[in-house]
């Protein structure tokens, strides 16, 4: 399957998920996830960061789409909007850990035009929903995703191991996108 099959095939999961096809979204996941750790890796390998900081863009990249899936237009190309997503949160990796990163504005073009302005009520959302969460997760979340700490930081400080973060990360996730789910039939 040529990429923009898979594109189109990936941007019609994420309109039904974005109606409340819980299976389309998992399919969805599923799908880019390996594309968004490529993606990465070759970022990754491009700023000269080192190819571990890869899977920890990649749970911040999963973390942005679940929060921010609403900003994606549905009239768009997905591709690009994922691409956005994970060079910024390289950018915003390399910046927490004091690189200094250029990058050609050019890169950057598509992302502006298409770059919606919020009103912080997406972050008091995302707060309110980690209150819901038990700790550790409820750290762990709120150190990677919203202090922009990494996996290894954030290990080292709560004690755990960077594996044992990863999980925790993951479950996290998995408990939010169901508080959402259930947030937004109940709104229905």
């Amino acid at each position: 399957m040529n990429s923009s099959m898979r594109e189109q095939e990936w941007a019609e999961w994420m309109r039904n998920a974005m109606k409340g096809d819980t299976q389309a979204y998992h399919r969805f996941l599923g799908a880019v996830t390996p594309h968004l750790r490529a993606m990465a890796r070759r970022r990754c390998n491009q700023f000269g960061a080192p190819a571990s900081e890869a899977e920890d863009v990649v749970q911040e990249v999963l973390l942005a789409v679940h929060l921010k899936r609403a900003t994606w237009d549905p009239d768009r190309p997905i591709g690009p909007w994922l691409s956005a997503i994970v060079r910024n949160k390289l950018i915003d990796s390399l910046r927490r850990r004091g690189r200094h990163v250029n990058v050609p504005i050019e890169d950057v073009i598509a992302t502006l035009e298409a770059e919606e302005q919020g009103d912080g009520l997406d972050r008091m959302d995302a707060v309110n929903m980690l209150e819901r969460l038990k700790d550790p997760q409820r750290d762990i979340v709120r150190s990677i995703s919203l202090e922009g700490a990494g996996v290894r930081e954030t290990a080292e400080r709560l004690k755990m191991s960077e594996g044992a973060v990863r999980v925790a990360l993951h479950r996290a996730l998995k408990s939010l996108a169901a508080l959402y789910r259930s947030e937004t039939r109940e709104d229905e």
